[in-house]
């Protein structure tokens, strides 16, 4: 079983947020994400400044088994990014929830966020998908 944090907020295609101060959101791949797709080699990050709409891809995650999109779990405009994955994207399959964080998004409307997963609720998303 993938390790769910109980304090951040899920989407269905397994990425993870971070409420930080001020408002900002930090998100990355959740544990299960990072199991599936094995062995990360290359991290594309979101360009700083760039505006992105919800469920919108922007950017990737490459292992040796395959690639896969990055979708943001808010529409917003890209705060920082974690340059350090661009050297070490192994960080991801480290520690998907501390120094594996990808991208911090300043959203919108706070109220988005109320559309996003609990714990609970993406545990039994990944046992309805057999994790």
């Amino acid at each position: 079983m993938s390790s769910i944090p109980d304090d951040l907020q899920y989407t269905a295609t397994h990425e993870w947020v971070r409420v930080l101060s001020g408002g900002v959101v930090e998100v990355g791949i959740t544990d299960h994400a990072q199991h599936a797709l094995g062995d990360l080699v290359f991290v594309e990050a979101p360009e700083l400044a760039r505006r992105v709409a919800a469920r919108e891809s922007y950017g990737v995650v490459e292992s040796v088994k395959a690639a896969s999109d990055l979708f943001s779990p808010v529409a917003g405009e890209i705060m920082a990014v974690n340059e350090e994955l661009a050297s070490a994207p192994e960080r991801i399959n480290q520690d998907p929830y501390g120094a594996g964080w990808i991208a911090r998004i300043r959203p919108d409307d706070a109220a988005s966020l109320s559309t996003l997963l609990s714990a609970a609720e993406y545990g039994k998303l990944l046992e309805t998908q057999g994790d």
